[in-house]
């Protein structure tokens, strides 16, 4: 990979992020077609305890995380950047989770986006505050719990109107009986 690839990718920015990740980016890596992937994966031993990324078992299903897309009505401060990274910071500690990096952008003339990056993956925003509407990810893997953000955001936005759906991100990659 070259370094102009790099930078497009964003390793090498003076982010810190370079830092965490000790992995030799110059190596070239294979992309496979979803079948080679879906054998490949099942191949791997990813519930192998040793790993930092567990896999998730729950319902007598293997998934790589839990994605909630949460939906905040009614909201108040979702203008308010500093309260909206507090909100981060707070849904990382509930939930049991590493903050690594947050980032966020005011808008003009009103509005914030922003990304909490995690170790276990991320929560993302994009405010509406003229109609106090929030659009919350809350991506998390292993042992963190995203559920627990769910009051931790009506909390921080004074509101009891959030709606919330779940994925299970990476759900048949890994069957129970392949794991076993």
């Amino acid at each position: 990979m070259t370094r102009a690839n790099l930078f497009q990718l964003g390793t090498g920015l003076e982010t810190g992020a370079h830092a965490e990740d000790p992995r030799d980016l110059s190596v070239a890596h294979t992309v496979l077609p979803p079948q080679a992937m879906t054998q490949a994966a099942a191949s791997r031993d990813v519930l192998d305890e040793d790993r930092d990324d567990h896999f998730i078992r729950r319902d007598g299903v293997i998934f790589a995380g839990t994605h909630l897309i949460i939906e905040v009505e009614n909201g108040h401060g979702l203008d308010d950047e500093a309260r909206i990274q507090t909100a981060f910071r707070d849904c990382v500690t509930e939930c049991g989770a590493t903050l690594l990096h947050i980032h966020t952008h005011k808008f003009s003339p009103q509005g914030v986006s922003g990304v909490a990056v995690l170790a276990e993956s991320h929560i993302s925003v994009h405010t509406w505050p003229e109609i106090g509407y929030g659009a919350f990810d809350v991506f998390m893997c292993g042992d963190a719990d995203p559920w627990k953000a769910v009051g931790v955001l009506k909390r921080a936005f004074a509101t009891d109107t959030v709606h919330v759906k779940e994925l299970r991100r990476g759900e048949g990659l890994v069957s129970v009986t392949a794991a076993a």
